[in-house]
């Protein structure tokens, strides 16, 4: 970051403006989430070409829910980075916003330039999540769906597994959706709605 600003900012405006990010550093690691967005603003109002001012602020608005300032700077810093990282992030400030139309484009967008794996895994569970709020759990079931369930998978490939055992329930395949659940439970047995997952498994019953 230090030497990105450097390059992309005025030498008047190094000193002050790595102070600044410095504190908005601070900020985020203490998640003091909106003071990070605030010293962000002004970092950006003073090095605008510096695509990590770009991605952090994107990240600290993310966080506070100001959505349409995340989408602009996460995607201004996408633009800038060539980073295809935090389109699920975008997708779901999208989905936040209402945006069907513009979730589904990202979707197909992000398809075509691709991305990490967990990247790739974070964009299917945002978009398996959309697609099982807009009542289509075969879709997401497919999207979302593992090839194999190996014993030690990383917490992005868990999220994941989630999505898929709930689609699974949703199309009445309980006995994939519990295959999936009990993989998630092993990896993480804290997760948020696992346990209400699994209670409407165990009785047959579909969410919602």
């Amino acid at each position: 970051m230090r030497d990105e600003v450097r390059l992309t900012t005025h030498k008047d405006r190094h000193t002050a403006v790595l102070r600044i990010i410095s504190e908005a550093v601070d900020a985020y690691g203490d998640e003091d989430f909106e003071a990070a967005r605030r010293k962000l603003a002004k970092a950006k109002s003073l090095s605008p070409r510096a695509s990590s001012v770009r991605e952090l602020l994107g990240l600290s608005a993310y966080r506070v829910e100001k959505w349409e300032e995340a989408l602009a700077e996460l995607r201004a810093y996408r633009r800038m980075a060539g980073d295809t990282s935090y389109m699920p992030a975008e997708m779901d400030i999208l989905r936040a916003l209402g945006r069907d139309v513009d979730v589904e484009k990202t979707w197909l967008r992000f398809e075509e330039l691709g991305g990490n794996r967990p990247a790739e895994a974070e964009a299917k569970v945002v978009y398996g999540a959309f697609l099982l709020d807009r009542g289509r759990p075969g879709e997401a079931l497919a999207v979302t769906r593992p090839a194999r369930i190996p014993r030690d998978a990383p917490p992005y490939e868990l999220r994941k597994w989630f999505i898929a055992a709930r689609a699974a329930l949703e199309v009445g395949d309980a006995e994939a959706a519990g295959k999936l659940a009990a993989a998630v439970r092993r990896g993480d047995p804290d997760m948020a709605g696992l346990d209400e997952l699994m209670a409407l498994i165990h009785t047959g019953r579909r969410p919602g």
